[in-house]
């Protein structure tokens, strides 16, 4: 399996971008699409997640209302649109795949397959 990330760059506050990860090599057994993002010195944290088949998307607390998570299954291609950013959204941004048990989608550790990251900086 192998994921590409892309759409990152620099934006000012109240901004918008969308990321995309193209995936190849996916399999069912891949059952979840899932963001998380990596800022300096700080964990990588959970971000958006969402299933194979668009089904029940789950945001962090502090990006929800403000980032959609979304696929396209038929170009293989998950999707999120970052509406409202702040500086404190400013990080790299990764999207994984992987099949981990519905409690534990939040957590990076549970992902077998990660793209290369791209980053994310918004100005204030």
């Amino acid at each position: 399996v192998q994921l590409q990330a892309s759409g990152g760059g620099l934006v000012q506050a109240g901004g918008s971008l969308r990321l995309s990860c193209a995936a190849s090599g996916m399999t069912f057994s891949n059952r979840y699409m899932t963001w998380f993002r990596q800022a300096p010195g700080k964990e990588r944290e959970f971000v958006a997640s969402i299933t194979r088949f668009g089904v029940t998307p789950y945001y962090a607390d502090s990006v929800k209302g403000r980032f959609t998570i979304s696929i396209n299954n038929a170009k293989n291609t998950v999707y999120l649109q970052m509406n409202s950013l702040n500086p404190e959204d400013t990080a790299f941004y990764y999207c994984a795949t992987g099949s981990p048990v519905h409690s534990n989608r939040i957590f990076a550790s549970a992902y077998a397959y990660w793209g290369q990251g791209t980053q994310v900086t918004v100005s204030s």
